[in-house]
């Protein structure tokens, strides 16, 4: 699927997916979506449509013409809307699964609340503003025998596993440095977004950085030793705009991040290209994957690998867009975006099925725990670029 046919065939699918027949022998999981959030979409109304075993059933707003335009919109039966809106969704006792892709700052208070109503969740990232409100929510979630899952999307998706499991396999030694970087350039995000709102947990590290620090641990299969250094550029005197970061891993290898959520313009006028990539650098080669986060639309897994004797290099290219490519096991099409993939696995783990990918509650907890630390390392230091 790697030609221009391919790539129109496998975006235009993901982008109006086929929809599926309700299944007979299992009954729909009903979702709630809580507050009309402009990723809901393609994260999760779009994947819904495919898949037998779920729907969207209801959407709340705090105001009600916006809920009731929304679900209109995107063919939801019902919308709860106004001040009481989120609570009645919760309530609803239709409703099995509530999607929170509320601002970061409100995660840990509707999630705690979902629980409490006794729905499963499919939370966005990041998970909460802090390690230990991560750790209360999935300390709930077990005590009531409920799914909570942190949604990082990209860790379902066979491309980033082929990546990993090159690593895994030990063709290209051990590792020494991984890199990764998530950002785009100015404009794509307005000073007033709630990404720059402190209040509601916004900054890059948050949005974006908690994916490139997510791929630096899953990739080396290990938690960091000690943050190194860090750094922000400011946009505002309580939100980075720009974090960069480095890290000391296990068997002396080290890794690096960089997010920023608006790259200053070339002399003012030439936007920057997006970076949305990793780059595992390893004693006997380079594997680099460009997209991770979104590799349905296109990606690009690069390995190089040295020759001995000073010889040179051999390189290839990858693309893997469904497990049978990357000759792992796994359900899927070549159309399937992250999201899709991730729902698969999401419906799998509340139907009692093992799902092909998870992310648990340690690997959520101990990423905020990093994001943590990397925040106090910059407060540490006595030197704060604005």
């Amino acid at each position: 699927m790697s030609t221009a046919i391919g790539f129109f065939k496998r975006v235009l699918t993901a982008i109006n997916p086929p929809a599926s027949q309700p299944s007979l022998d299992s009954k729909p999981l009903k979702f709630g979506i809580l507050g009309a959030a402009a990723i809901a979409p393609s994260a999760l109304i779009l994947p819904v449509r495919s898949h037998p075993e779920a729907v969207v059933y209801a959407v709340a707003a705090r105001d009600a013409s916006r809920a009731a335009a929304y679900a209109k919109k995107h063919g939801i039966p019902k919308a709860y809307g106004g001040p009481t809106g989120y609570q009645e969704l919760l309530d609803d006792p239709e409703i099995d699964v509530i999607y929170n892709p509320l601002p970061n700052g409100l995660h840990y208070e509707w999630t705690i609340k979902a629980l409490q109503a006794g729905k499963h969740v499919l939370l966005e990232k990041p998970a909460a503003d802090t390690a230990e409100e991560t750790r209360k929510m999935f300390d709930l979630a077990e005590k009531k025998d409920l799914v909570l899952l942190e949604a990082f999307h990209y860790r379902f998706h066979p491309a980033i596993q082929r990546v990993k499991a090159i690593i895994d396999s030990g063709e290209l030694g051990a590792i020494k440095h991984i890199s990764t970087a998530l950002a785009i350039p100015a404009g794509g995000f307005k000073s007033g977004d709630i990404r720059f709102n402190h209040s509601l947990g916004g900054g890059a590290l948050m949005d974006m950085g908690c994916y490139t620090l997510n791929c630096i641990r899953y990739l080396s299969s290990s938690e960091p030793i000690s943050v190194i250094s860090a750094e922000h550029t400011l946009h505002t005197s309580d939100v980075d705009r720009r974090t960069i970061s480095t890290f000391a891993l296990p068997n002396n290898a080290t890794a690096s991040l960089m997010c920023d959520l608006g790259v200053p313009l070339s002399y003012g006028i030439i936007p920057s290209m997006p970076q949305i990539g990793a780059t595992v650098t390893c004693e006997g080669g380079v594997i680099e994957i460009y997209n991770f986060v979104l590799p349905t639309i296109y990606h690009s897994i690069k390995v190089t690998t040295k020759l001995a004797a000073g010889k040179g290099s051999t390189k290839r290219v990858e693309k893997v867009y469904t497990f049978e490519e990357g000759k792992m096991i796994g359900k899927g099409e070549a159309w399937w975006t992250t999201y899709r993939y991730q729902l698969e696995a999401f419906v799998d783990r509340v139907k009692g099925r093992t799902p092909q990918t998870w992310v648990d509650r340690d690997d959520s907890i101990a990423n905020m725990h990093w994001i943590e630390e990397v925040y106090a390392k910059v407060l540490s230091s006595s030197y704060l670029p604005l």
